[in-house]
């Protein structure tokens, strides 16, 4: 049977044991930043595919749609700008959708941020104890 631990001993399990608590909240932070990442990634593609729909959109029903305007009676000034107008509303929904998806991603690590709470409560508690 070992007697009690030396005041070094007790130092250096603590040392030890806070290296470690440090480097698993280290490694979940990365694992939480990586994942709003993959998220925010994937609202800024959506972007991209709304910018790209919407220049399509101009490119090719904008001709259509500004004859068709015209054949009804509209001057061609005013049928091109009542077609454009219409378009970059939709093109604005569509990325409003977008970063309105991306606003709901959290870049904070909360998870992390708990557990290190949590963590110096246990550690206050333990030094309270002793």
């Amino acid at each position: 049977m070992t007697g009690p631990k030396s005041t070094g001993e007790m130092m250096a399990d603590i040392m030890g044991n806070v290296s470690n608590l440090v480097r698993n909240e280290t490694d979940l932070a990365r694992a939480e930043i990586g994942e709003s990442l993959t998220k925010a990634g994937a609202s800024l593609g959506s972007m991209a595919v709304a910018l790209l729909l919407a220049i399509t959109a101009l490119n090719v029903l904008a001709a259509a749609l500004v004859a068709l305007v015209v054949d009804m009676g509209l001057e061609p000034h005013w049928a091109s700008a009542l077609v454009g107008f219409g378009l970059l509303a939709i093109a604005f929904a569509v990325f409003a959708s977008a970063k309105s998806a991306l606003k709901q991603i959290g870049f904070v690590p909360t998870r992390t941020a708990q557990n290190v709470s949590r963590d110096v409560a246990a550690i206050k508690d333990s030094f309270n104890d002793q």
